[in-house]
């Protein structure tokens, strides 16, 4: 019988017959996990500042003020930033640091184009499966907007006007759809519902959103996928390039 060779047997059985573990000197995977999750955490919650506004395109990301803020070291909040700058989201600037990203026409151009066309069809699953509950919460998302129009209450009519078009999706049932649009949100960092309007822009949108709930309670799918479009690739668009140009931003 030839001599048995320990170095073929697998680690495990060599650990048993010593009577060790494997796991004796190692470091408890938990370490690692939740290291993972703050880096994860930290990365969606400064998406989410982005997305709202609270970090705005062109401004510094101060790292000192969010590692006190949430109470981390700097290690885990670079590597969330370096996350976010392969989304786009986020700028590494040699000796600067980081800034948020700054939306460009090129992107206006070919991404809003792209939302208008995931709301039309939205629009067209929400007028065949909405039910007279879902319309009620339109109509008083509808008249909240129509109120901040009317008191000039800009911050308030843009939270309101995002979660009018995010009900949008929710009622359409479709999660893929709304997955997409939810991405695309990100790639233009939430623009058309951070920045501030012009009296005519802000006009229009309002116009927009007054034939919107029109072809809703009346179910029109092809007409509201037609205002949809329009709203989006035409008014939104215009809007968010006249407040970049007129901020200096773009």
């Amino acid at each position: 019988m030839p001599p048995v060779s320990f170095e073929l047997w697998p680690p495990s059985i060599f650990y048993q017959l010593q009577g060790n573990s494997p796991m004796t000197d190692i470091q408890p995977a938990s370490d690692v996990i939740v290291r993972r999750g703050l880096h994860l955490e930290l990365q969606e919650r400064l998406r989410e500042m982005i997305i709202e506004g609270e970090l705005k395109p062109g401004e510094k990301i101060l790292e000192r003020v969010l590692s006190e803020r949430f109470g981390v070291s700097r290690t885990p909040l670079r590597e969330s930033l370096r996350a976010l700058a392969v989304e786009g989201l986020v700028s590494l600037l040699p000796n600067k640091g980081a800034i948020v990203s700054v939306i460009t026409q090129g992107e206006i151009n070919e991404l809003y184009p792209i939302i208008g066309s995931l709301e039309a069809l939205a629009g067209e699953y929400v007028c065949a499966k909405a039910t007279e509950s879902d319309l009620e919460h339109f109509r008083s998302l509808h008249a909240q907007l129509r109120a901040h129009y009317e008191a000039r209450q800009e911050s308030a009519y843009r939270r309101t006007n995002r979660e009018f078009h995010d009900y949008l999706f929710e009622v359409s049932g479709n999660v893929a759809l709304r997955e997409m649009y939810q991405s695309l949100l990100v790639r233009i960092h939430s623009s058309r519902f951070i920045v501030q309007k012009s009296q005519d822009d802000w006009t229009s949108a309002m116009e927009d959103h007054e034939s919107i709930i029109a072809a809703l309670e009346a179910r029109d799918a092809p007409k509201l996928a037609v205002i949809l479009k329009h709203h989006l690739a035409e008014t939104a668009a215009r809007s968010t390039q006249n407040a970049l140009t007129r901020d200096g931003s773009s």
